[in-house]
């Protein structure tokens, strides 16, 4: 018995590529939109102890008003680690997530301790970041 390998039929292409394109929107579908309300929720129960969301209030943390495309260490009034001033990172939502998972392991002798396990309340956190104005 041999195997031989045809051209698929144009019937057979006509076939599958709706179905192709079924399963591309049924993936697209999968992907969540970050939720910047549920975010909200995650920082005043999480994060708001340490960090404000007001321009120039810092507490613990560094203000985090328009945090969201600014450079690492640069938040004005605070007092950053040498870690944090050295490490030329853009707040971007990728560096962020990294950094909210595990801040030691991206910003060695950073001031940062607490990690935001759940990839949802990261994502949703940042969304939230991004909401707001420097």
């Amino acid at each position: 018995m041999s195997l031989a390998l045809s051209t698929p039929s144009p019937r057979a292409i006509g076939f599958a590529l709706p179905l192709l394109f079924a399963a591309s929107l049924l993936s697209a579908a999968d992907i969540r939109a970050a939720d910047a309300s549920a975010g909200q929720a995650v920082f005043s129960s999480h994060c708001a102890a340490c960090h404000s969301t007001s321009p120039g209030v810092n507490k613990i943390g560094p203000s985090l008003a328009g945090i969201l495309g600014s450079r690492s260490g640069t938040v004005a009034g605070y007092a950053f680690s040498a870690g944090m001033k050295n490490a030329n990172l853009t707040w971007d939502e990728a560096t962020l997530d990294r950094f909210l998972q595990n801040p030691g392991a991206l910003v060695h002798g950073t001031k940062m301790f607490y990690r935001v396990s759940s990839p949802t309340d990261r994502e949703n956190v940042i969304a939230f970041l991004g909401t707001l104005k420097q």
